[in-house]
């Protein structure tokens, strides 16, 4: 079989969507070598996170050939990349990040979607009207035009019914999983080096995520204050949100027991995860949540929203508050530190649980869907 990905993402972008497009990209290719996989790029950036391209030969890289193509970037990827699918014989096309071309509806070419969420709609307070309209443009058109679609939470799922009316059978819940790194012990020698070189605190809760309203570092960072012996690394970063949650740790003298890290290398970000004390991911909304599952692979505990999507990734084992009490973040954090049966048990039954988000499940489940077509 030959598939074609949208890998804009895989190249441009090094958070959810980009890390969602390089995992599918690298475990389809690795389990399933007999297939050619074609990824389809406006430009080809430079990107650490896809050296593994160089392991697999049944990989190809296609980018715009014509003039045309070239000049307008966006209307290739959006329309005219239809005609080299065609010219390179495509037979399934995946468009990674809630996209698929104009016009491959009228060709022999099958296609798969997959939707991440539809926050834009839930919390649209959040987006410019100009992206919101964009967005409901793309998604919707996606989601009527191609064969099947993918969510990657049974909470996007309902969202795509509820919203889009799109017939349940259409629609197939197959989840995210993580880079493998994640799934692996780190040396003792390379945590030591990322320890130093991040000047890493001897003992911190640990924060990962876009620093956004949404992801709602605010609440954390107010539970912080009441646990004076703790202290907070912090993954990610932003704009105006990280710059009022950085006025809010210099009034409140929270400097020495924070940090803010971004621009790390996937080994680092391993190491950091496996040295965390919890994993705390306040999120207010997501469509699933990768680092909670990064998390339980790297056996530290995990608190994180109650309802939506997050019990999905996080099982039975996790603990599940309300992201903008300070009280119940707070507490569950005591109840974490105190009972080191629960730390324990939370540690073992989330590492058991997270093994449904191995790689060779979740390869298997899209090659299945990809043959269905």
């Amino acid at each position: 079989m030959r598939i074609g990905f949208d890998a804009k993402r895989a190249f441009t972008n090094n958070t959810g969507l980009g890390n969602y497009s390089r995992d599918t990209i690298r475990i389809l290719s690795n389990f399933y070598r007999e297939n050619k996989f074609f990824l389809y790029t406006p430009k080809k950036t430079k990107n650490q996170r896809l050296n593994f391209i160089d392991d697999y030969p049944n990989i190809f890289i296609r980018t715009p050939k014509s003039l045309i193509g070239n000049l307008l970037k966006s209307y290739w990827r959006s329309k005219s990349i239809v005609r080299d699918l065609f010219n390179n014989k495509i037979d399934v096309y995946h468009g990674l990040s809630h996209e698929i071309p104009l016009g491959i509806e009228k060709t022999n070419i099958k296609s798969v979607v997959t939707i991440h969420d539809l926050i834009y709609i839930r919390y649209p307070k959040l987006f410019s009207v100009i992206n919101r309209k964009i967005y409901d443009k793309k998604f919707r058109s996606s989601c009527a035009k191609s064969n099947k679609i993918i969510a990657i939470s049974n909470q996007t799922k309902q969202d795509i019914i509820e919203f889009f009316k799109i017939p349940e059978k259409k629609i197939h819940v197959i989840y995210q999983g993580c880079n493998t790194i994640f799934q692996k012990e780190i040396s003792a020698q390379k945590k030591k080096q990322v320890k130093d070189k991040c000047q890493l605190f001897e003992k911190y809760l640990l924060y990962v995520g876009t620093i956004e309203e949404r992801k709602n570092l605010m609440t954390l960072l107010k539970s912080l204050k009441n646990l004076p012996q703790h202290k907070l690394i912090i993954i990610g970063d932003g704009k105006s949100y990280k710059n009022k949650c950085q006025k809010y740790i210099k009034a409140n003298n929270l400097q020495k027991r924070t940090k803010f890290l971004s621009g790390l290398e996937i080994e680092e970000m391993a190491s950091i995860y496996q040295q965390a004390e919890i994993l705390i991911y306040p999120s207010i909304f997501e469509g699933f949540g990768i680092p909670i599952i990064e998390a339980l692979f790297s056996k530290i505990p995990v608190i994180t929203t109650r309802g939506g999507c997050f019990k999905e990734a996080g099982g039975p084992s996790s603990i599940y508050i309300d992201p903008l009490s300070v009280n119940e973040i707070t507490s569950a954090i005591n109840l974490i530190d105190k009972d080191k049966n629960l730390r324990k048990r939370m540690i073992n039954e989330g590492f058991q649980y997270v093994q449904k988000f191995t790689d060779e499940k979740i390869a298997k489940n899209i090659m299945q869907l990809y043959n269905s077509l």
